[in-house]
């Protein structure tokens, strides 16, 4: 009886085996690399992350800083306004008792109004200032999350691609990249 041909077995199961390596190395090298495109753009989001919440921080801290001096001038306000309370006091006392009212208490008194105008004006200035950079600051802050929201994304994305390359699942490779691309849109947002 004729023996059945020999089939090399061995050698078909390297090629085999070879193929399979070859396309697990190709599906590494592209998890590899969506996640150190990833890895590199998140450091770029988070240091702008960083950096509108210092600008914000900064300007909320300039606007405080016109916060106290419009106070102080509407102080300021208030003690011109008690001056020219007493002198008008002292004007109506003396109008009362019937004697002379000196001219420099008029006088006082309409520059003591005068002040208050000039003050008033100064006040409201810096209230404005305060509402520019606190507005400003608002408008940093709420850039700020979208920054930080697109860091946690591209993180999760990051994370989600080590779990494709040890499990070598695709699935879960394309939800990285599904949620690295949501990342990569809320920086440009952002931006």
């Amino acid at each position: 009886m004729p023996e059945s041909p020999e089939v090399e077995t061995e050698r078909l199961h390297e090629t085999i085996q070879e193929e399979l390596e070859k396309e697990g190395s190709s599906f590494m090298r592209r998890i590899a690399m969506t996640t150190a495109a990833f890895a590199a753009i998140a450091a770029i989001a988070s240091l702008r992350a960083g950096a509108t919440a210092n600008e914000a921080l900064l300007l909320k801290t300039e606007a405080t800083r016109f916060q106290a001096q419009a106070s102080d001038q509407w102080a300021y306000y208030q003690a011109k306004g008690t001056k020219a309370a007493v002198q008008e006091a002292t004007r109506a006392i003396l109008e009362t008792l019937g004697k002379p009212v000196p001219e420099r208490i008029g006088g006082e008194i309409a520059r003591y109004g005068q002040e208050q105008q000039a003050i008033t004006a100064e006040a409201r200035g810096m209230e404005q200032a305060r509402d520019e950079k606190s507005a400003e600051a608002d408008h940093l802050l709420h850039r700020h999350h979208r920054f930080a929201g697109s860091v946690a994304l591209l993180q999760v994305a990051i994370a989600l691609g080590a779990l494709a390359a040890l499990t070598r699942v695709r699935f879960i490779w394309w939800g990285s990249i599904a949620l690295g691309l949501s990342g990569v849109g809320l920086l440009a947002l952002a931006l």
